[in-house]
């Protein structure tokens, strides 16, 4: 085990053929961050220009993993990108972040880790989804679940916490030793269903262990993300609808073309 590093963060990024999601995240970061930090992006085999891209970029640590034969893609390989992450970890702090999450004003690491309030007992710091579809959007889904309807109605059982909140990968901080110390991956118990980090939050909460909750309105203050873009720019790979991939297509547009997001998406400096 590494001698970790005090009062500093490792942010780990999965890649998979979103060059320009990807740039916009590691200069986001690059530009808004003075937490001390270093990053490390795992590319999953992606054989494009994003790898190139990557591969120029001299303040970054750059692991490249190969899948074996047969193995799934999305949440799999991105559970298994964050664990080679985790692996070389050498910082108190190892922040999970997703490709199409950008960050969005400075502060926004350093308050992350004031959450953890020098208490040895918080494991995790992190929020549920954070959505960009309008309010009333949300609150429609909602309404018209007949699923969620119907297992509520019926008291059907949650076994493995399918339907349990946890913190999602999308920009999640862990302090390193706990998870180390304590086994967890966030591969843990993907053949059951449950995604990328979602049983390792259960197991930190279940073996006794603090996680704060952010409302996703404060977390949204600190970031950006656009769900399920990265599925939605690559739909020959990934299985999902016509009328999704549509919907974000539009999210991506919209936000993308923000002056916000242009400007820093256009820095190139901020590559050096």
């Amino acid at each position: 085990m590494h001698n970790l590093q005090k009062a500093k963060a490792t942010i780990c990024i999965a890649n998979y053929k979103t060059k320009e999601f990807t740039q916009l995240c590691l200069r986001s970061i690059r530009k808004f961050t003075r937490y001390p930090y270093e990053v490390v992006v795992v590319d999953n085999d992606s054989q494009d220009e994003s790898l190139e891209y990557l591969k120029d970029l001299g303040w970054i640590r750059l692991l490249e993993r190969r899948p074996e034969a047969g193995e799934q893609v999305g949440g799999y390989a991105h559970g298994a990108a964050l664990d080679m992450g985790l692996a070389d970890c050498r910082t108190e702090f190892f922040l999970s972040m997703h490709s199409d999450t950008f960050v969005r004003r400075q502060g926004w690491l350093s308050e992350l880790v004031s959450y953890f309030n020098s208490n040895e007992r918080i494991a995790c710091v992190g929020s549920g989804k954070v959505e960009l579809t309008p309010r009333w959007r949300q609150l429609l889904k909602k309404a018209t679940d007949l699923r969620t309807f119907k297992r509520k109605a019926l008291k059907e059982p949650d076994p493995l916490g399918k339907h349990r909140y946890y913190n999602r990968t999308i920009c999640s901080l862990y302090r390193t030793e706990i998870l180390r110390r304590e086994g967890l991956a966030f591969l843990m118990d993907r053949d059951k269903g449950l995604t990328a980090g979602k049983k390792l939050y259960f197991e930190l909460a279940d073996r006794g262990y603090k996680t704060v909750e952010l409302p996703p309105k404060i977390m949204g203050s600190y970031i950006y993300h656009l769900a399920h873009a990265t599925q939605a720019i690559n739909p020959e790979e990934f299985n999902l609808r016509r009328k999704t991939i549509r919907k974000y297509n539009r999210l991506v547009d919209k936000v993308m073309g923000s002056p916000e997001i242009r400007a820093v998406l256009t820095d190139d400096s901020l590559d050096k």
